[in-house]
């Protein structure tokens, strides 16, 4: 059955090869999609079948390996191309293909009459390949193989759109707003490498299980080096995953195609960061230091990114600005030691942020490429099965109950409170509010509201290639929840599926992490998931106040805080900063010192100098040469002169 990794990783790589080297002699658009997109679907239903197999093994068992072939052999370090499937991988694997599949089959109508459609599903195909090769990897090398690969494919295709404007701060093209996502993710691979070659230092491996039980020995890593090791490894989960201090790529990475957004933001890369630390949870679990950090920066960014998103009018930049903040929710999950909630919420959040990404693709769409919500308003009446699935994301994410972002943000914001502590749980609170806001603002000024569109262009139900995706996820995202009910919502009749099927994966950090672990009662759960459902609603009944129908409060509001409103507006100047403090000082020092000085000056001057010296020496030598006997022969009767008088004196 391990052989079936191979072909699971593999169709993707024949999709990219046939639809990237064949083009338009394919034919038909339908027919690029179909290879496409097949090659993707027919992953998922192996990884299906696959999950299947491990479900019928004792949980001790569920691992399935495939070695192909050492890939590094020096000394005593070797690293092959293996791949693992157990029970994390094959969550992400599922919601990769799964949830990839679908935005594949989207992508074919939203796509359609694009002068470069195969080159566009080429690159996702390579998206998918190496997001496998990433949640398969046995090793952290092949790992880092399908992390930079991603990397890649991210880059070709926020900037497909290469000859497009774009507005962004200092940007002008997709192509910058994709350079700046490949650069500032060099910044966070540097931290990864780091890791790595300190592992390879001091345990002298790559592979996953024997990092474990080099960790769990005590005595083979010292323990500030472990916490170096997770550090440097968060690093690049700060890029890959976008949270302070290197979020400022994603929102500008929405110059793509909005499939794109959806497939970056939704299941694939966006959640690298946290498939690496939960796959490394022994590690992390062994540095204290190391998972406060990480919980610190996650419950920072979920809280800047909500805030942000509050004023945002671009509606692609509003979902940017929610994902960057469910990440932080993510690590907030991680950082107190609650792995399981964090793969839930990657889960939950795959289901609806697709389904809202491609929603808002098919609002583009039907406006003729408009992204301003100010210039939307009243789209219900024309685009009823949008509305509808649209709306059901904007509950699921606004953690309404019983929509699957109730479950799993509930169960992180238990967590925090559990192992945070109150002002942990406070902060994630105040971001869940702003999420209900932003969210219901986002869809008040599209779906209802006065209608503020284009009169020339009347908007329109997108085809069904388009729709019948956006209606899986609505379905999906409804009843997603299923995976993690809590106990003390159903007494213990219904299981935590997500909890019992990952348990065998994070049992040795449980059980390191369980003397820091308290007991609280059920009263308490209840009492908390009340107080964040009544939070949300509250979210969603000020959006309604402000946005259901046409009115001045948000400009007055905005008026009378006009400072905050500036503040939130620029992103908290963290681009200006970035640009004032380092872009603006590099360039600087590089175009007066290095270039004027170094390269102009320095280096050309001595290439130029000695170039000058040379050609004078030849001018001088030239002039020998005049043509003439009568002058050869002088010189010829002066040399047999000087010879003789040489050898004559002895000398």
């Amino acid at each position: 059955m391990a052989e079936l990794l191979a072909v699971i990783v593999g169709l993707p790589l024949v999709g990219f090869l046939i639809t990237g080297l064949g083009g338009r002699r394919l034919g038909a658009e339908r027919t690029i999609g179909t290879i496409a997109s097949g090659a993707v679907g027919l992953s998922f239903v192996l990884g299906v079948w696959l999950f299947a197999e491990l479900l019928a093994r004792a949980p001790e068992d569920r691992t399935l390996t495939l070695q192909l072939y050492t890939w590094i052999a020096a000394g005593h370090f070797g690293a092959e191309l293996a791949w693992r499937f157990d029970q994390l991988s094959a969550v992400f694997v599922l919601v990769v293909t799964g949830v990839g599949f679908l935005i594949h089959v989207y992508a074919i109508g939203y796509m359609h009459g694009d002068r470069s459609f195969a080159r566009f599903f080429a690159y996702l195909n390579l998206f998918i390949f190496m997001m496998l090769n990433l949640v398969l990897g046995d090793n952290l090398l092949v790992t880092f193989l399908g992390w930079e690969g991603v990397g890649l494919a991210s880059y070709l295709l926020i900037g497909f759109w290469w000859d497009q404007r774009f507005e962004g701060v200092r940007i002008t093209w997709t192509g910058d707003a994709a350079m700046k996502a490949f650069v500032v993710n060099r910044i966070g691979d540097f931290g990864m490498l780091v890791a790595m070659f300190l592992l390879v230092l001091y345990a002298g491996t790559l592979r996953y299980s024997e990092i474990a039980d080099a960790v769990q020995a005590g005595t083979v890593i010292p323990s500030h080096i472990v916490t170096l090791i997770a550090l440097g490894l968060f690093l690049g989960c700060t890029g890959k995953s976008a949270q302070i201090p290197l979020a400022v790529w994603l929102p500008d990475a929405m110059a793509g195609p909005t499939p794109v957004s959806a497939l970056i933001h939704a299941a694939t890369m966006v959640t690298s960061g946290i498939f690496l630390i939960t796959r490394m949870n022994v590690l992390f679990a062994a540095s204290p230091e190391a998972m406060a950090v990480v919980g610190a920066v996650g419950i920072a960014t979920a809280f800047f990114a909500a805030t942000i998103g509050l004023v945002q009018n671009d509606i692609k930049k509003v979902l940017a600005y929610s994902t960057v903040s469910q990440l932080g929710f993510m690590f907030t999950a991680l950082g107190v030691g609650a792995f399981v909630a964090g793969v839930f919420h990657v889960v939950t959040h795959a289901f609806f942020k697709a389904l809202l990404f491609l929603g808002a693709g098919s609002v583009i769409h039907a406006l003729h490429h408009e992204q301003d919500i100010q210039r939307m308003g009243g789209l219900a009446r024309y685009m009823p099965r949008t509305h509808w699935t649209f709306l059901v994301g904007a509950l699921a994410i606004a953690g309404i109950f019983p929509f699957s972002g109730f479950f799993s943000k509930d169960e992180i914001l238990w967590n925090a409170f559990l192992h945070g502590g109150v002002w942990l749980w406070a902060i994630g609170v105040t971001a869940a509010l702003c999420t209900a806001f932003y969210m219901f603002r986002l869809y008040y000024l599209v779906f209802q509201n006065t209608e503020r569109f284009d009169r020339h262009h009347t908007p329109h139900e997108s085809p069904a290639v388009m729709t019948v995706p956006l209606m899986i996820l609505a379905v999906l995202s409804a009843i997603g929840g299923v995976l993690g009910i809590p106990l003390a919502l159903s007494g213990g009749a219904i299981p935590h599926l997500l909890d019992s099927w990952l348990e065998p994966i994070f049992a040795d950090s449980m059980h390191r992490l369980a003397q820091e672990h308290h007991h609280a009662s059920h009263a308490l759960e209840y009492g908390l998931m009340a107080a964040s459902l009544g939070v949300a609603l509250a979210g969603i009944v000020l959006a309604t106040k402000m946005y259901r129908r046409e009115s001045d409060l948000p400009a007055r509001l905005a008026e009378r805080f006009g400072w905050l409103y500036r503040v939130l507006w620029r992103k908290y100047m963290l681009d200006e900063f970035y640009y004032a403090v380092i872009v603006d000082p590099i360039y600087q020092l590089s175009v007066r010192v290095l270039w004027r000085i170094t390269d102009v000056t320095i280096v050309d001057g001595a290439v130029n100098g000695i170039a000058r010296l040379i050609g004078r020496i030849g001018e001088a030598v030239r002039r020998i040469q005049t043509g003439y006997a009568q002058t050869y022969a002088v010189l010829m009767m002066a040399g047999i002169v000087v010879i003789v008088w040489y050898f004559a004196s002895g000398r």
